[in-house]
């Protein structure tokens, strides 16, 4: 009888641990989903962010080519080209 009590006693004691684990790990995981999400929000803001800049770097490489540099003045033709064909894209949709 004394052995059945003690096997009780310690599974209850295995049993608590088991679900005090739990609990913290479950907090765990929530404040680890939580700043995924933030990382994820600040990380999508980055990518805004390098987009921005790369054409805003663009254009201004457009507008020193336009300026009279000749270094870049095939690139800026090719960029200028598709900028027209974009356009006329968005005119025949347009028109339909």
């Amino acid at each position: 009888m004394s052995n059945t009590v003690e096997a009780i006693h310690l599974l209850e004691d295995k049993l608590k641990n088991l679900l005090s684990n739990y609990e913290f790990l479950k907090e765990e995981n929530k404040v680890l989903l939580q700043n995924n999400a933030e990382l994820q929000i600040l990380l999508q803001e980055r990518d805004k962010q390098l987009k921005e800049q790369q054409r805003q770097f663009n254009l201004l490489k457009i507008a020193k080519t336009i300026e009279g540099s000749n270094e870049n003045t095939r690139e800026t033709k090719l960029k200028i080209n598709a900028l027209i064909r974009e356009i006329d894209k968005c005119i025949t949709l347009l028109n339909t």
